[in-house]
């Protein structure tokens, strides 16, 4: 939130350069302050899950924000009980009427399959369009940023050797170490992955109405945005994980039989029986607050 100081004291200026944000009496005096709309595409099997993640981040601030919760109505969910989504979900054609102020598209289990063949690949692509006018800033996660990424800006994916899995270290693109989203960030954060597919640095850098914001040497491509940094966010990593997510999908793809690696840099000792050290949260709740002020809160309007 901003620091709201007089008008003309001195150290308005200061904080100014220093990227601190502050607001001055007079702007202060004609703002009104509404709760901020926000919406979450929630692609994920075990929804109940990814609401607790994505709520807990959204609330660590003192923004007042009203959820819609959206599901694709053209897939039904093996994981989520149906009484659940009655309740607490909504489909497009209930909101399409609607602005929102953000929206977040979660991941999805479905890297395998080319983007056409995904079941609600169309009616995902109808709330992307429609996003486009309806919605001031969206953060895609994961798959969903690949799938953003595909939609508007034609960028490709590819199918990685083996599973990208675990907790990597990250760094800012110094041509970009001073974008809003990227405020606070210590120069190496950690965050989750897990995906078997990737976006290249290269391929977006190649494309004019895109920046690349953070990579790592280990994981490649983890942040981009329009050039704006604020209509569109693309984040390929899991920063949304709880400490125990990644331990409960490696026991799941053993547990079927998949030829899995234990997730890099995570078990202390790499020793599965040992409980993981968490290394992400602060950077988690940095990224959730930033997008929240800096993409959604100062740049929507308040009559949306």
């Amino acid at each position: 939130m901003p620091i709201k100081i007089p008008d003309k004291l001195p150290a308005k200026e200061i904080l100014k350069r220093e990227n601190i944000f502050v607001m001055d009496d007079s702007r202060a005096f004609h703002q009104d302050i509404r709760p901020l709309e926000i919406a979450i595409v929630n692609l994920m099997p075990l929804k109940e899950v990814t609401e607790v993640q994505l709520l807990r981040l959204l609330g660590n601030t003192p923004l007042q924000i009203n959820i819609t919760f959206l599901h694709m109505a053209s897939h039904m969910s093996k994981n989520t009980a149906a009484d659940h989504l009655s309740a607490f979900y909504h489909v497009f054609t209930d909101v399409q009427h609607k602005r929102f102020d953000g929206m977040i598209i979660t991941g999805a289990p479905v890297e395998a399959l080319p983007f056409e063949q995904v079941t609600y690949w169309q009616e995902l692509t109808t709330v992307m369009a429609w996003s486009v006018s309806h919605v001031t800033s969206v953060l895609h996660i994961c798959w969903a940023a690949q799938a953003g990424l595909y939609y508007h800006y034609g960028i490709p994916k590819y199918p990685l050797e083996k599973k990208m899995f675990g907790i990597f270290p990250h760094t800012k693109v110094r041509a970009f170490a001073d974008a809003d989203i990227l405020r606070g960030f210590d120069d190496i954060f950690y965050v989750p992955h897990s995906r078997h597919t990737e976006v290249l640095s290269d391929d977006v850098d190649k494309n004019a109405d895109l920046i690349v914001l953070s990579e790592s040497k280990q994981s490649g491509l983890y942040m981009a945005a329009s050039l704006d940094e604020r209509r569109h966010i693309f984040v390929t990593g899991h920063s949304e994980y709880d400490p125990l997510t990644l331990k409960s999908e490696y026991e799941r793809d053993i547990a079927r039989g998949d030829d899995i690696e234990m997730p890099q840099c995570y078990f202390p000792e790499n020793d599965s029986t040992q409980a993981p050290m968490v290394t992400w949260r602060s950077h988690a709740n940095l990224l959730f607050s930033n997008w929240l002020n800096y993409c959604v809160y100062q740049e929507t309007p308040y009559n949306l």
